[in-house]
């Protein structure tokens, strides 16, 4: 692992977000709070370009177009915005989208349909239609806090799952527009490792071509320090592994049907990392797997305490115990200087980790 990172520099104000290319590795896009997103190509020593998208506000969260990553989407404020990639010299966007009522913190994009979804401060979720241009559902009435991060489950065409500040990952079904699953981690288990409550900052799911390898999970980032890795349907694909029964979070019970709400704690096939195995001190506030290598076999976490973990999940046997020891999950600590706001990683052997921290400089490392 390379612990001197390469900076990256272009942005006025502290990172927020970044994005990497799946086809054309090396390729990233990185977003501020000065409104601009910057475009880098690691074989290149300086930016590429930069486009002033924000009209005056941070840039939240990007995402690629599935399957054309010539056109990118942007939220800043209450506004999603598109733009083709050809066009960058007119920075001219090809769509803009203001169905929310309330600040953007993430959107994301279906991965086989036309579907996008953009989550709010005001706990909303807003399905919105890029084909069609239009606002297809609202989703309401599952967080009664600032929705936080939101996510396509690419295994099931009509559901999306969503954590929020109020401690709930919940998952929908966007077709009818209500929750079927609600996850409560401020209710019953463990009440949390430091004074700070269990707000979910961040969720992720696997993408398609690595769900036979991982399981039909969700892993969240937590506010008090917890990463959960979550076995969304134990019933039909039982996870990969359950690490010890001091950490597993779960014993014989089931994910709740149709609205039911229950504690994290109560699930069937779950775990966390925490301090206790080496991790975060500090509310997590990012976490992706890695795209790198063998894909999937890293869940890399990023934090307030300054750090970024490196956890080699799949060290954990089908028996249901870790290989070795549960502080072996661990296989790399980076220390910052600065808090991690986002990060994310590339196809890449080397130069594969991209961290964005509340400077304005982001930092890229090699992992792995």
């Amino acid at each position: 692992m390379t612990t001197e990172p390469r900076r990256l520099r272009g942005h006025k104000a502290a990172a927020t977000c970044c994005v990497a290319s799946r086809i054309r590795p090396g390729l990233i896009a990185t977003a501020a709070e000065d409104g601009c997103v910057c475009w880098y190509d690691l074989r290149c020593k300086d930016v590429l370009f930069s486009m002033d998208v924000g009209n005056g506000n941070p840039v939240s969260s990007l995402c690629f177009k599935p399957g054309d990553e010539d056109i990118i989407y942007v939220s800043a404020g209450n506004e999603v915005k598109c733009f083709d990639l050809h066009m960058t010299d007119s920075w001219k966007q090809l769509q803009s989208y203001s169905y929310n009522k309330d600040e953007i913190n993430q959107i994301a994009c279906h991965p086989k349909s036309s579907f996008l979804a953009a989550a709010d401060d005001a706990g909303d979720i807003k399905i919105i239609d890029v084909h069609q241009r239009c606002l297809y559902k609202t989703l309401r009435a599952g967080h009664n806090s600032i929705c936080s991060s939101v996510q396509f489950l690419p295994w099931r065409s009509w559901e999306v799952i969503t954590g929020g500040l109020d401690s709930k990952l919940v998952m929908w079904d966007f077709s009818k527009g209500r929750p079927k699953t609600i996850m409560d981690f401020g209710i019953g288990g463990d009440a949390g490792q430091f004074c700070n409550p269990a707000f979910v900052h961040a969720v992720i799911v696997p993408d398609l071509d690595i769900v036979d390898k991982v399981g039909k999970i969700c892993v969240t980032a937590r506010g008090d320090g917890v990463i959960n890795i979550i076995n969304l349907e134990p019933e039909i694909a039982p996870l990969k592994s359950k690490i010890s029964t001091k950490h597993k979070l779960g014993s014989n019970s089931k994910i709740p049907k149709d609205n039911d709400s229950q504690s994290a704690d109560e699930k069937d096939g779950n775990f966390q990392l925490d301090y206790t195995m080496g991790g975060h001190t500090s509310a997590v506030s990012s976490v992706t797997f890695s795209m790198f290598g063998e894909k999937g076999k890293f869940i890399i976490s990023g934090g307030n305490d300054k750090s970024v973990k490196v956890w080699d999940w799949f060290k954990c046997s089908d028996a249901g115990r870790a290989t070795g020891n549960v502080g072996d999950l661990l296989c790399s600590n980076i220390s910052l200087s600065k808090k991690v706001n986002w990060l994310c990683t590339t196809p890449s052997d080397s130069e594969n980790l991209v961290v964005c921290d509340t400077s304005k400089i982001v930092k890229v490392y090699t992992v792995g």
